[in-house]
């Protein structure tokens, strides 16, 4: 069995609004680092693997290899979705009547507090993600803030909106304590089409709609 190679996506999102195109520089070849990163570990789990098993001797090595895949894999996945989920001219609201705020609004008292609730995750200490996130079994929505990469998803749960939020997201443009002005930018560049798709593309109960 061969092992997969992943290849770097690419990503046209010059002109965003405060998010400056010499960040996006530095970001997309950080995030094929973690495409790089990713092959190299899972050709060196296959290497080991190869005879069928693993040796005592081979345990170490296959274990913190098994470990940090975890956090090189996630990291590209969640900077695909992340990269995914932003366009020139995007920002606003979640459409009335989509899916996506309909979800919301069951979930929490008002489509205003949701959004609420998403900031605030982002503002939290610390590196990692804001992530809302779809419960497929009861098509509810919830916010999650991901330490580092791979430490918090929830198992099942599909994300929708994905925000990074280490600080190699706005340091070009935005000193440490700016977050908040970051997370104001990235709100101005949401892509609301690609995260409704994301919605309408996992089935949800019957009785959850």
């Amino acid at each position: 069995m061969e092992t997969k190679i992943y290849k770097p996506q690419q990503f046209n999102l010059s002109g965003l609004i405060g998010i400056s195109d010499k960040t996006l520089e530095m970001h997309f070849k950080l995030y094929e680092g973690y495409v790089k990163a990713t092959n190299d570990l899972s050709a060196r789990i296959h290497a080991i693997l190869a005879d069928g098993k693993v040796d005592q001797e081979e345990m170490p090595a296959y274990s913190e290899l098994t470990r940090r895949l975890g956090f090189e894999y996630n990291g590209m996945v969640l900077h695909e979705y992340y990269f995914g989920n932003m366009k020139k001219g995007g920002g606003g609201d979640a459409a009335r009547g989509s899916q996506f705020r309909s979800a919301v609004e069951r979930t929490f008292p008002s489509y205003e507090i949701w959004r609420t609730d998403f900031v605030s995750v982002g503002k939290m200490r610390g590196v990692g993600w804001a992530i809302c996130y779809l419960d497929p079994k009861t098509g509810l929505v919830s916010n999650h803030w991901i330490e580092l990469h791979e430490t918090g998803n929830v198992a099942g749960f599909v994300p929708l909106l994905v925000m990074d939020v280490w600080e190699h997201a706005f340091l070009l443009d935005y000193k440490p304590a700016d977050r908040p002005k970051y997370i104001d930018a990235f709100l101005a560049n949401i892509d609301w089409n690609v995260v409704e798709h994301r919605f309408q593309a996992v089935h949800v109960t019957a009785e959850a709609r």
